[in-house]
């Protein structure tokens, strides 16, 4: 077993990772009878995307000798109706904050965040939009 959600009540979720212990609340979107307090489960999924991208850059690194440290994301979700769901999931993934890249360690960085197992795993019909932001690109 990975995890496991009780639902506390009014909309609210507890999900915990059962080896470490950690928990994660989540709550129905405002736009769905929602408080917004916390993630919502689509915004888990594509803040999963996001996290499952620079955690494989980060493995290519540690093979190929290319420091990812201090590569942000910022994730926005779009959702669509009929039946509801996430229409497309748009990342910005900025290094510039990290080292400047050479174009081969670039496109390697650039094929695996489009190869991760979240982006694999989305359905084709969920776009996902990756904008990379290197160094002297802003």
């Amino acid at each position: 077993m990975t995890s496991k959600v009780i639902y506390k009540s009014d909309l609210r979720c507890v999900a915990t990772h059962l080896l470490s212990g950690s928990e994660i609340e989540t709550d129905a979107p405002v736009d769905n009878h929602g408080k917004g307090e916390r993630f919502s489960p689509t915004d888990l999924v594509a803040t999963a995307l996001a996290a499952c991208i620079v955690t494989t850059m980060g493995i290519l690194g540690k093979n190929h000798d290319i420091n990812v440290d201090g590569a942000e994301c910022m994730i926005e979700k779009i959702m669509v109706k009929d039946p509801r769901r996430i229409g497309e999931i748009k990342i910005d993934i900025d290094f510039t904050k990290c080292m400047t890249y050479t174009e081969k360690q670039k496109t390697l960085l650039e094929h695996i965040a489009k190869t991760c197992p979240v982006f694999e795993s989305l359905h084709p019909d969920c776009k996902k939009t990756l904008k990379f932001i290197w160094k002297n690109e802003e």
